[in-house]
């Protein structure tokens, strides 16, 4: 029995990565938030020992890492997203193609009063002419 569960999460971890791999082919949106993912998770580990170091007593201060490299992995994520944020419909080398349009958010500032609101933007097309 317990080599049957086993076979059972083998090929269901296998069958997941095979159809991750084909998606990731089609398109690279996911490497690139991935990549940006780990960047930020690089840069944030070592911003967090930097801040470490400045303490009476790092090493009882390992946790900065922790929370520099976590934090990082947030922000390298949301700027992966944003630089690859998708309109409902593109034309790309003669093709168009449809996709959900990722919402972002915009401050923008009130010239009469003077106030920051958030705004939501969405592309709905998006093109490159020649």
């Amino acid at each position: 029995m317990k080599q049957l569960r086993k076979f059972a999460a083998i090929m269901t971890l296998v069958s997941l990565l095979a159809t991750a791999s084909s998606a990731c082919a089609a398109d690279d949106t996911i490497k690139e938030v991935f990549t940006d993912a780990f960047y930020g998770a690089a840069i944030g580990g070592l911003v967090g020992g930097a801040v470490m170091i400045f303490e009476k007593q790092p090493f009882k201060n390992l946790n900065y890492i922790a929370y520099g490299a976590a934090s990082g992995v947030l922000a390298g994520t949301a700027y992966g997203l944003a630089k690859s944020a998708r309109a409902f419909a593109e034309v790309e080398n003669g093709r168009i193609k449809v996709a959900f349009p990722t919402i972002i958010p915009e401050l923008v500032v009130s010239p009469s009063s003077r106030q920051t609101t958030v705004a939501w933007r969405a592309d709905l097309i998006r093109g490159t002419f020649n």
